[in-house]
């Protein structure tokens, strides 16, 4: 049988074509780390479920498999141990996550899935995302309010000495001034501590089960 150049041309343009294709999804995602606006960030893990992958993504610097990282995620939703989750919600967690959170978690260059193998890759945006969630509705503290506050009543009793109102004027200007300026270092290391102890991938945990769901 004579052989025809036209067929390992062929072959050769297919091939070509598949690692174009591959090469524009490369480029594709990188193009959607490189653009992710906090508008996007917020969107992809407003969601619990999404900002537990994450969390456990921080603690695993190598590939997971996507069994382990549904049990546990389903651990923590279901506020269990590892050995106590269900088939039932194991597999709930596992198919929601195979399906919807993953792919889209993948397409914003969160992390990167391989839908075929199972496995999922944290990617540099990974552990350059440190996600406060002062953002999520639900566990915000409300620490602006709070300075607000402290910077209104520093006001006030400013104006209140300036006033010589009684009784603040038995205590001195200064040691006034001591007392705020305590005040706000106090709030403001508390405010530190609040902080990272409330950052993804801090703790064994994600920070919605140490102090609380949302």
């Amino acid at each position: 049988m004579a052989f025809d150049p036209s067929i390992s041309a062929g072959i050769a343009r297919v091939g070509a074509g598949k690692r174009h294709t591959g090469e524009r999804m490369v480029m594709q995602r990188r193009s959607n780390v490189d653009s992710l606006s906090k508008g996007e960030t917020f969107e992809v893990l407003r969601n619990q479920r999404r900002r537990y992958v994450l969390q456990y993504l921080k603690q695993d610097d190598g590939q997971v498999a996507l069994g382990d990282l549904a049990q546990q995620v389903a651990a923590w939703e279901y506020q269990t141990t590892l050995e106590a989750v269900t088939p039932e919600q194991r597999k709930r967690v596992y198919t929601t996550l195979q399906q919807t959170h993953l792919p889209k978690m993948d397409a914003a260059g969160i992390l990167r899935f391989d839908s075929d193998a199972g496995i999922i890759e944290a990617t540099e945006l990974t552990s350059d995302l440190n996600v406060y969630l002062e953002i999520v509705p639900g566990s915000e503290f409300a620490w602006r309010e709070l300075y607000l506050s402290l910077g209104a009543i520093g006001c006030a009793l400013v104006a209140a000495l300036w006033l010589e109102i009684y009784p603040l004027t038995l205590v001195s200007a200064t040691a006034w001034a001591g007392i705020i300026s305590l005040t706000v270092t106090v709030t403001a290391t508390a405010h530190i501590y609040y902080e990272r102890n409330m950052r993804l991938g801090h703790g064994d945990q994600p920070p919605e089960l140490r102090y609380g769901d949302d």
